[in-house]
């Protein structure tokens, strides 16, 4: 069976603790992927120098954001790694002519701990993360996410985690309306993702207008493009919602 590539947007670190729509959908996310036998998790919290593959038999959690509620804290993911999937990963990056680098230390990021604790509360499946790549364009993204293709036909989930629209600077009480331009930014990605016109998509951050609004930064939106590289270019949208005003909550999965 061929896995769909998963782009689920992570939201702020008390997800767990939140009592949002998005919660709800994250929770319902396991019983969708019966047949995984691992994840391969690309979350918007780590950029390397070059694209760089976890390898650690034992990834920590890491609690990397403060100010919360000390329950945070006390969450652990206690997922192995994979002896398997790390090496094939750096085996399809190699045969893409991708440079990447290893990294036997390191551990999960709330960006992938958060809602795979939702998703697969257990842990019972080995986990992998990959890095991003510091300033790579859509582009190389979408690139990025075609040479992780094969790894959907072996049992592999891969899931992109970020948000469609990223603004802490706009931030407001939980439930608040989100912005016009919030609004328009996640319905231009939507629409995007789900007519397959991957060379809109490719224009950001330059269009559309709201971008540079949804996005002060775009790290959080470069995940959106590895999951349409590995999902053929198109998805369906799975949920919608918004979460403290300005985080967009949106998730999809290509290639279904």
């Amino acid at each position: 069976m061929t896995l769909p590539a998963l782009f689920v947007s992570h939201g702020a670190p008390d997800l767990p603790l939140s009592n949002t729509p998005a919660r709800g959908f994250t929770e319902s996310l396991g019983s969708r992927y019966p047949d995984a036998r691992a994840v391969l998790v690309v979350s918007a919290h780590w950029e390397g120098r070059v694209n760089t593959v976890g390898a650690a038999e034992r990834p920590e959690t890491i609690h990397d954001f403060g100010g919360f509620d000390p329950r945070l804290y006390r969450l652990k993911y206690p997922a192995r790694g994979s002896t398997e999937l790390s090496p094939r990963v750096s085996e399809l990056l190699e045969g893409a002519g991708i440079e990447h680098a290893r990294d036997n230390r390191r551990g999960l990021d709330h960006g992938a701990w958060v809602p795979l604790l939702l998703a697969f509360p257990e842990a019972e499946l080995p986990v992998v993360q990959l890095s991003l790549r510091w300033g790579a364009s859509a582009a190389e993204n979408f690139v990025l996410g075609q040479a992780l293709a094969p790894l959907r036909k072996e049992g592999v989930l891969i899931v992109g985690s970020g948000a469609t629209v990223h603004n802490l600077r706009a931030l407001a009480p939980e439930g608040s309306p989100p912005p016009e331009w919030a609004v328009d930014f996640n319905d231009w990605v939507v629409e995007g993702v789900t007519s397959g016109n991957v060379e809109k998509l490719l224009a950001f951050p330059d269009a559309p207008k709201s971008a540079r609004s949804a996005h002060p930064t775009h790290e959080h939106l470069m995940p959106v493009f590895v999951v349409l590289g590995a999902g053929g270019g198109s998805g369906r949208l799975l949920h919608q919602s918004f979460s403290y005003g300005s985080i967009g909550m949106t998730s999809f999965e290509a290639g279904a």
